[in-house]
């Protein structure tokens, strides 16, 4: 009986640790991406990068629009899996400005990784001051502002719902 109840009570446990798992799983895949607070809002650095393509590419002229930074570099192996979703969400939502940023390479490393990839308008940012600027832990990195110019989430890691996720923002955020 003794060895049934510590089996009962093992399971429960385990039971209860993958509840919670799952419980934070979807909070990190749902509902905190969705989280938009008005409140918490502020402003986006001034930041200025240079397109692969030689324009100069400079956030405070995206006034008006709904803009998606994602950070990455070609040795992040989650951004191999993130920056197609971005890419396929920024191709089929033109009304948005979807900027991959590629993060602490040189131009030569940048641009052969987004012609594998398929990229399109990527910045480059070899000096890494996004770091400082964004307050970026990791990569991939995804950086919603919305059309005053006011950050209005941070979103760290592989989210294979981001596509569901921007799509949220953008229609929420465009009717500021």
């Amino acid at each position: 009986m003794t060895s049934l109840r510590r089996f009962l009570t093992l399971r429960v446990l385990f039971d209860a640790i993958a509840i919670a798992l799952v419980l934070f799983v979807v909070y990190r895949l749902v509902v905190a991406p969705r989280a938009l607070s008005e409140r918490d809002a502020y402003p986006a650095p001034a930041a200025r990068y240079e397109a692969l393509s030689g324009a100069p590419f400079e956030l405070a002229k995206q006034h008006g629009k709904v803009v998606f930074l994602e950070f990455y570099a070609s040795w992040c192996t989650p951004c191999k899996v993130s920056l197609p979703l971005v890419e396929s969400f920024a191709r089929s939502h033109p009304d948005v400005r979807v900027v991959p940023v590629d993060v602490g390479e040189p131009r030569e490393v940048a641009a052969a990784f987004a012609r594998a990839q398929g990229l399109a308008n990527v910045v480059i940012d070899p000096r890494a001051l996004s770091r400082g600027f964004f307050q970026l832990d990791g990569f991939p990195t995804m950086v919603v502002i919305d059309p005053r110019g006011r950050i209005r989430a941070t979103w760290q890691g592989l989210n294979p719902a981001v596509q569901l996720n921007m799509a949220h923002a953008a229609k929420t955020l465009a009717l500021l």
